[in-house]
């Protein structure tokens, strides 16, 4: 797999490019915007790690360009800029992620393998996550080979939590967005969560469904235990 690295700061560039190449990545580096558009067209890569703040053609006009030239690969923002705008000025622009510095290489190499494993399930309609494998067009879930029959309701939730692997989705965000229903409340999220549990975790050594006490459940894959 070939990454595509744009960042102004040379020696934040050679860091983060090691870390990647270390993890069997290959990795071309830029240090400025103005010809990482044409290299992310020309080069087939499958992750796009863009600065924001870069002299001249900073990461944001970088973003909109590579999106308008139809591009599909995910991006990943670096920035200093904690804001919230300018977060959401990067996911408007068409980022995936975003990352802010100072970071740690291992949180770095979590969302990389996060983006990645996201982009193809989207190509192939398959989620895998340690053994856990969820084939989204057939509808079909297996953990360690023997298939899980879930309920419409719980499938759904395992999806949603697989496809935001190591983010937390909060109950509301569940009901809301998962389900789009309003005739569920909170407690119903918590049964089906328990209910999920017990066919997905039960029995498992490694847990994957994990709750985040007041705020909601989150599935992780491991990779992000120590970030």
């Amino acid at each position: 797999m070939r990454l595509l690295l744009v960042e102004d700061d040379v020696e934040i560039a050679a860091q983060v490019a090691g870390a990647l190449r270390a993890e069997g990545y290959g990795v071309d580096v830029r240090h400025e915007g103005s010809g990482a558009v044409d290299a992310a067209i020309v080069g087939s890569y499958g992750l796009l790690i863009l600065d924001v703040m870069m002299p001249g053609m900073d990461g944001w006009e970088v973003c909109r360009e590579v999106r308008r030239s139809g591009l599909t690969l995910p991006i990943l923002m670096l920035t200093a800029r904690d804001s919230v705008d300018d977060r959401v000025r990067g996911l408007e622009d068409g980022a995936d992620d975003y990352l802010t510095k100072p970071f740690d290489a291992r949180e770095l190499l979590a969302r990389v393998r996060a983006l990645l494993r996201r982009e193809q399930a989207m190509k192939t309609g398959v989620i895998q996550i340690q053994d856990l494998v969820i084939d989204s067009r057939a509808k079909r879930v297996t953990r360690g080979g023997q298939e899980i029959h879930l309920t419409p309701r719980e499938y759904t939730l395992l999806e949603a939590l697989a496809r935001n692997v190591g983010r937390t989705l909060t109950r509301e965000v569940i009901l809301e967005s998962v389900w789009d229903s309003e005739d569920h409340t909170e407690n119903a999220v918590n049964f089906h969560v328990t209910s999920l549990r017990k066919k997905v975790d039960a029995g498992r050594e490694t847990k994957l469904i994990h709750t985040v006490h007041g705020f909601g459940y989150v599935l992780r894959s491991g990779e992000e235990k120590q970030v």
